[in-house]
């Protein structure tokens, strides 16, 4: 399978990233992994890539990193649909205290607008 993990720099994103690379490891998918340029991180590109390689080296997993600037969400579905990826993986998606399931904008838009699966990590 053809695997494209977006990552803004949440904590809930590290977590999508640690299952996907592990996943691939697992089931040998071909895994790439989309650095964004989320405005509700602190983290800068260089912190998250340096995360994003000390989980693929402890998990012994080659994927290819990218740095996508510009809008998250729309960048994200765009690279999914033209470069014909099988599955788009994001983390994201915290309870309320009513229990319902709150979305971040990047996790919402990519969820209403992706041609392809979505997985949403929790």
């Amino acid at each position: 399978m053809d695997v494209l993990l977006g990552i803004g720099g949440s904590d809930d994103s590290f977590r999508a990233l640690e299952r996907t690379v592990e996943r691939a490891r697992l089931a040998g998918d071909d895994l790439t992994i989309a650095i964004l340029d989320n405005p509700e991180s602190d983290r800068e590109f260089d912190e998250i890539e340096s995360r994003v390689r000390e989980v693929l080296d402890a998990e012994s997993v080659d994927a290819e990193v990218r740095h996508l600037s510009g809008d998250p969400g729309s960048r994200l579905v765009d690279l999914a649909e033209r470069e014909s990826f099988d599955q788009l993986v994001l983390g994201g998606g915290q309870r309320s205290p009513m229990g319902k399931i709150q979305l971040g904008g990047i996790a919402e838009f990519v969820l209403l607008n992706s041609p392809v699966t979505v997985t949403l990590v929790r």
